[in-house]
């Protein structure tokens, strides 16, 4: 009889496990939620802005060309706030992304994922490395790389020399490399010395394709900018005030 007791409270106890699990999977998004996201997507579908910070963003919030929705001006999700309106005559969703790749990539899947989208544009300052470019100058890329997976070479391997995991099709020598050696301020004469840092190797990014194949990766360096969109960012007139 004690052996069926003890069966018995076990079975209750696992019962309650998997309800909290199962109540905590569908709690990510409460009802109010869903209802508000519900509404928003009734009146698109919408271009997607993402910013990377307020430095960028409040230009755009602040300028008349960008009207605020009258009913649901903004929804709070994730710790990000998607902004809903009108910029000239296009519905948006602005969102701040917040620094790094991580948090670009976190933001834009949110804002695919629960709001019916057609496109997305990203804007913000950049470096330049182009002296012909001067400060005000407004540049649209033909293509964007993906630079932030590197290989290390080990200190002694050179450019001839196989990278790590190469031969399994992990990693490649066809992109590049970046060696710190002729960075170092005690070149001469543009002779570089050692470095033990060695060699970084630009990687391309493995991306899963949704209308590929499930979890067969294929690679990405260079990304093309959408056609349409560069067709339009070419025929786009800035006015800049001082």
């Amino acid at each position: 009889m004690m052996g069926l007791s003890l069966k018995m409270v076990l079975f209750v106890q696992v019962l309650v496990v998997l309800g909290f699990g199962i109540n905590g999977v569908y709690g990510l998004l409460s009802s109010s939620t869903l209802r508000n996201i519900d509404n928003i997507n009734m009146e698109g579908p919408y271009l997607g802005i993402i910013v990377p910070n307020s430095f960028e963003m409040n230009p755009l919030l602040q300028t008349g060309s960008f009207l605020e929705d009258h009913k649901m001006p903004y929804l709070d999700f994730a710790g990000r706030r998607f902004r809903i309106g009108r910029l000239e005559n296009e519905r948006v969703i602005i969102v701040m992304t917040g620094l790094s790749m991580l948090n670009a990539g976190i933001a834009t899947q949110l804002l695919i994922t629960l709001f019916k989208v057609k496109g997305i544009l990203h804007y913000g300052i950049a470096g330049n490395a182009n002296s012909q470019l001067q400060i005000g100058d407004v540049t649209i890329p033909q293509f964007w790389a993906h630079t932030g997976l590197w290989n290390w070479q080990r200190y002694g391997d050179g450019p001839e020399d196989e990278l790590a995991l190469e031969s399994n099709g992990d990693y490649t020598r066809e992109i590049g490399y970046l060696r710190f050696s002729d960075y170092y301020n005690g070149t001469n004469c543009n002779n570089s010395s050692d470095n033990l840092l060695n060699n970084v190797w630009y990687q391309p990014e493995e991306i899963f394709p949704i209308n590929g194949v499930p979890e067969q990766r294929r690679h990405a360096f260079w990304v093309p900018v959408n056609k349409h969109y560069f067709a339009i960012a070419e025929r786009v007139q800035v006015n800049l005030m001082f």
